[in-house]
């Protein structure tokens, strides 16, 4: 694990989720939502409102890019920026990180 001089703050569930829907390639907005509920189940149901706005929150922040719409097609593509995928991967290490300590700490029951 390298040391880092300042940590990447953590990510909201949506955030993630968004990205990590994005990591496979562009896509457009309903099938981000379909990709979210895919992962993360019914508990993170995400309408239009809250990803198209999370999508603008993370153009703005460097991490997605629309795409430009192709003739004809009103459908809006995003695909994922360096610094997303650098976030993701930044979460992802956390998370796991997470995941090994509470397994340590035996709080949740074992695999069969």
């Amino acid at each position: 694990m390298k040391p880092s001089s300042r940590a990447a703050p953590p990510l909201t569930p949506a955030v993630f989720h968004i990205l990590l829907a994005l990591s496979d390639g562009a896509r457009h907005g309903y099938a981000i939502m379909q990709a979210v509920e895919a992962s993360a189940g019914s508990a993170m149901r995400m309408g239009p409102g809250t990803i198209y706005g999370s999508l603008q929150r993370m153009e703005e922040a460097g991490l997605v890019k629309e795409l430009a719409q192709r003739s004809g097609d009103r459908r809006r593509m995003f695909t994922l920026m360096p610094a997303g995928r650098k976030a993701l991967a930044a979460e992802s290490e956390r998370l796991a990180r997470l995941a090994a300590l509470v397994r340590a700490k035996r709080l949740v029951p074992e695999e069969a």
